[in-house]
C-alpha cells in the first residue's frame, strides 16, 4: 500500500521544497513528488505523514570492506620508521585469516547500523573473502557472501554486493601468497558464482539488493583475464556495475611500469572497456591526461579520503578532475571513520590547505559547498553502486535522511545552508530518522538492531583483538 509524507523542506533535484508531498510505493519507489503539497500547501491525502526537519538524499557508500571493520583503532602505532600502507596490510591480512561467517554477519551488522546513523543508506561491499582459512571452499556453498546479504537484510541497508576477483599477488601474475589463500577465485568460478547470485536476485526481487562485481586491481588480476571477464559478466548483465583499486600507491605504479612499461591507468583505459557503470577505487596517482581520459568514459571515481589519510596514500587532484566534468563518489573503504560529511568535508578541507584559500569546490550552480558536494557525491555513488537511489524523485527508491532543524548543530541554518552544517558543523548527530526503500530503519537515532547486538560485537571484537 503506497505511503504518502509531506515534508516540511526537502531536497528535490530542482532545489530545496517546501511543503512538499511525496509517494512511496508499497516496493519503496518513490511514484509522485508534488512541490508545495498542491494548492497553497493544504492539498493531498488526510493520511499523509508529517515529517519535520530537513529531509535531503541518504549517501551510497561506494566503496566498503566490512571485515576490516575488525580492526579499526587497533592499528594506530609504529612499527617502523617507515610504516605505511603496506606494513598495515600485513595486519590486515592477519585479520582476513581469523574471519568466519557468523565473525563476519556481526561486524557486517553492527558495521551497516553505524552507517545508517552516520547517512549512509546503501553500500557496495568489495568483497574477497571467499574461502575457507587453509583456502578450499566452504562445504555449504557462499557463507561469507551469504553473512554480508544477511547483515544487510538485519540492518535495513540498501547493498551492492561485489564479489572480488582475485588471483595474482603482484604484477607479472606473481602467485598468491599464503596469507591470500581466502581471495583466490578462478575465472570459471567466479563467473558462474556471480551469475547463480544474480539469478537468485532476480527470482526474489529483493527491495534494496543489487549484485555487481569488482576485481581487486591489475596486481591481483592479469590484464587480459580481466579483458576476458569484464567482457563475460557484460554478457550476464549490459549495467552491472563493475569496481577496481587502482593507483593508490606510488609502489604500485612503479612496479606496473617496472612489468608492462604502462601506468595501471593508462593498462585500463586502453582496454576501452571503461563506461559509466564502472567505478575506480582511489586513482589517487593518476595524471592529469589520465584524469580527461577517465571522465571522458563517464566512469565514477571513488575516493575514501580518511582511508586514504590513515593510510599515507597522497592526495587525489579533485578539483581538476572536477572541472574536467569528472564524476566523484565517497566510501568508507577500511572503516578509519564511517560518516560521509567527514569524507566530503575532508574532500575540501585538503583543497584549502594546498591552494590557501577557501570554498574551493563551490560552483556556480552551488555556491554552496556542502549543496554541491552532498548532492553530486549522492548522485554518483547510486551510478557507481548501480542502485536507483541517490536523488528524491520519481521512480527512485526512498532513501532518505531527516535532518533534525532542533538540534545544536543545525542551529541557525535554513534550507540553503543545511548541507553546510551536515557536512561542515560536525551536524552528523542532527540526522534523526534514516529510511531505506520506504522503509524507516533508524527513528529518534536509534536502531532496534542495537541492543541485542552490542555484546556479541563486543565479545567479537576483544577476542579479534586478543
Amino acid at each position: 500500500m503506497a505511503q504518502h509524507y509531506r515534508l516540511d523542506s526537502v531536497l528535490l533535484p530542482q532545489g530545496w521544497a517546501p511543503d512538499a508531498l511525496v509517494t512511496v510505493a508499497e516496493d519503496g519507489r518513490i511514484t509522485a513528488v508534488e512541490a508545495s503539497g498542491g494548492a497553497g500547501g493544504t492539498g493531498g491525502p488526510h493520511e499523509a505523514l508529517r515529517v519535520s526537519g530537513f529531509v535531503v538524499p541518504g549517501m551510497p557508500n561506494a566503496h566498503s570492506h566490512a571485515f576490516q571493520r575488525g580492526m579499526t583503532g587497533n592499528t594506530e602505532f609504529r612499527l617502523s620508521a617507515r610504516d605505511s600502507f603496506w606494513t598495515w596490510r600485513q595486519a590486515m591480512y592477519g585479520l582476513a585469516g581469523r574471519i568466519e561467517p557468523e565473525d563476519l554477519q556481526v561486524l557486517a551488522t553492527q558495521l551497516f547500523i553505524e552507517m545508517l546513523k552516520a547517512g549512509y543508506t546503501s553500500v557496495a561491499e568489495f568483497h574477497y573473502l571467499h574461502r575457507r582459512p587453509a583456502g578450499d571452499h566452504y562445504p555449504d556453498g557462499l557463507g561469507l557472501w551469504d553473512a554480508i546479504i544477511a547483515a544487510a537484510a538485519a540492518s535495513g541497508i540498501g547493498l551492492t554486493l561485489l564479489p572480488t576477483l582475485y588471483q595474482t599477488s603482484d604484477f607479472g601474475a606473481a602467485p598468491l601468497k599464503p596469507s591470500q589463500a581466502r581471495f583466490a577465485s578462478d575465472t570459471d568460478w567466479f563467473l558462474r558464482a556471480v551469475e547463480a547470485r544474480i539469478g537468485a536476485e532476480r527470482s526474489a526481487a529483493p527491495a534494496a539488493l543489487r549484485t555487481g562485481a569488482a576485481f581487486h586491481s591489475l596486481r591481483a588480476v592479469p590484464l587480459e583475464t580481466l579483458r576476458e571477464a569484464a567482457l563475460a559478466l557484460r554478457r550476464i548483465d549490459p549495467a552491472l556495475p563493475l569496481h577496481i583499486h587502482v593507483a593508490e600507491q606510488i609502489q604500485e605504479v612503479d612496479s606496473c611500469l617496472r612489468q608492462t612499461g604502462r601506468r595501471p591507468l593508462e593498462l585500463l583505459l586502453e582496454t576501452g572497456l571503461l563506461d559509466e557503470h564502472w567505478c575506480l577505487v582511489h586513482a589517487t596517482h593518476a595524471t592529469a591526461a589520465e584524469l580527461q581520459g577517465i571522465a571522458a568514459t563517464k566512469a565514477t571515481v571513488c575516493l575514501s579520503i580518511t582511508t586514504e589519510a590513515n593510510l599515507g596514500d597522497g592526495f587525489f587532484e579533485t578539483a581538476r578532475f572536477l572541472k574536467l566534468g569528472g564524476a566523484l563518489c565517497v566510501g568508507s573503504d577500511s572503516q578509519a571513520t564511517v560518516c560521509p560529511a567527514e569524507e566530503l568535508r575532508w574532500m575540501e578541507y585538503q583543497l584549502r590547505l594546498r591552494k590557501k584559500r577557501r570554498a574551493v569546490l563551490a560552483d556556480k550552480r552551488d555556491p554552496h559547498v556542502g549543496t554541491r558536494l552532498w548532492r553530486d557525491a549522492a548522485r554518483y555513488g547510486a551510478q557507481a553502486i548501480g542502485q536507483p537511489a541517490g536523488t528524491i524523485e520519481v521512480g527512485r527508491r526512498a532513501d532518505w535522511l531527516v535532518l533534525d532543524a532542533a538540534h545544536p548543530s543545525m542551529a541557525g541554518s535554513v534550507p540553503d545552508n543545511a548541507l553546510d552544517h551536515l557536512v561542515f558543523a560536525g551536524a552528523s548527530a542532527a540526522i534523526r530518522d534514516v529510511m531505506v526503500a520506504g522503509r524507516w530503519v533508524v527513528r529518534d537515532r536509534r536502531h532496534a538492531a542495537e541492543p541485542m547486538l552490542q555484546a556479541r560485537f563486543v565479545d567479537l571484537m576483544k577476542r579479534l583483538a586478543s
